[in-house]
């Protein structure tokens, strides 16, 4: 109780953040799932998407972007907490150049995860493509800065990761015969952790020195598990909070062995579980009123192309709302443990 209290101490101090200019930080760059996809995902073959109405209504000009979400997404908050830009272009998007992409790209995948198997389910981007994405962009960014210049970007740039729900629930529990058939739970958290020390060693070794890992929500709250959860009478999944708390204390323990171990690294371990946890118990603390369902349609089920703009069951009020589908939060959710990350612990890059 005493913890709750002070996170939620901490989310009130720092509700509202200032934006700073001339940052430390010169770019924002972004690596994960859906949480931080702006709309990879639009360019390639997979139901995967967000592209469509009602998705961005909230958005600058009301466009749906490939943001799964209602407006921006937590990377577009801390982008514009270090001073950068509002929001962070997928790398993908052909809208898009590297001039944009100096100051901040993103290359998730709604979809993927640590494991491979994770993104062959919906056939999107996996974490190896990702990475070969980087490469692609430091390639174009030395092209256009200049090989100094483009090296003291990247050693200087915020390299965010958030991944791990997908593995979690889209794959290790939704195909018995998969993942479940070669590890237990205990074992399946160690192999993603493998992985994600890989990945992290991977982006050191190709510059990258100020890192995030991103921890995982208490994704046994999302609508969709709470709506599967009969037996426990549609409350929050105890089995997958538990889960999420065994494999983000690996996640911070792996940032510990990561420090002591990579010279000139910075790398911390970005939480939300608390932060999170603490609107879906306390929403009237946050003008918030639904929690256990999402402002998309019936708000048990929907989310990609079942959320659709049609649906007269949409609410209206989306702020009203902790999450936006059934596994997504609301921007006004985002927005709110983005700036809690951002102040705990992100401020130190400032």
């Amino acid at each position: 109780m005493a913890y709750m209290c002070m996170i939620w101490l901490l989310l009130t101090q720092f509700l509202v953040l200032s934006t700073k200019t001339g940052a430390k930080v010169p770019a924002i760059i972004v690596f994960g799932d859906s949480s931080v996809d702006a709309g990879n995902n639009n360019q390639i073959p997979t139901i995967a998407r967000s592209n469509f109405e009602p998705y961005g209504r909230d958005f600058s000009g009301g466009k749906p972007t490939g943001r799964f979400s209602n407006g921006r997404i937590p990377t577009d908050f801390i982008a514009e907490a270090f001073g950068l830009k509002p929001t962070i272009p997928a790398y993908l998007d052909p809208e898009y150049k590297i001039s944009d992409f100096a100051t901040g790209v993103t290359f998730a995948s709604a979809g993927s995860g640590y494991d491979n198997a994770t993104s062959s389910v919906l056939s999107v981007i996996p974490l190896w493509k990702e990475l070969e994405y980087y490469k692609d962009y430091q390639k174009r960014l030395r092209e256009y800065l200049g090989e100094a210049k483009a090296n003291d970007l990247i050693s200087e740039a915020l390299h965010l990761t958030s991944l791990g729900t997908n593995d979690f629930l889209e794959n290790y529990y939704a195909f018995p015969g998969r993942r479940q058939s070669q590890f237990t739970i205990t074992q399946y958290e160690d192999f993603l952790i493998g992985l994600a020390g890989n990945f992290i060693k991977a982006l050191y070794g190709l510059g990258a020195r100020k890192m995030s890992l991103g921890g995982l929500p208490p994704m046994g709250c999302l609508p969709l598990e709470r709506a599967t959860n009969l037996m426990g009478g549609n409350e929050c999944s105890e089995r997958y909070n538990k889960v999420a708390l065994e494999f983000n204390d690996k996640l911070k323990s792996l940032t510990i062995e990561l420090n002591k171990e990579l010279p000139g690294i910075r790398l911390v371990f970005s939480n939300p579980y608390y932060a999170f946890l603490h609107i879906i118990r306390r929403p009237s603390l946050y003008g918030i009123e639904v929690t256990s369902v999402a402002c998309c349609a019936t708000g048990v089920f929907e989310m990609g192309y079942a959320c659709n703009r049609d649906n007269l069951l949409t609410c209206t009020n989306a702020d009203e709302y902790v999450f936006w589908d059934a596994f997504h939060p609301t921007q006004k959710t985002s927005s709110i443990i983005s700036n809690y990350l951002m102040k705990t612990v992100l401020a130190q890059f400032l």
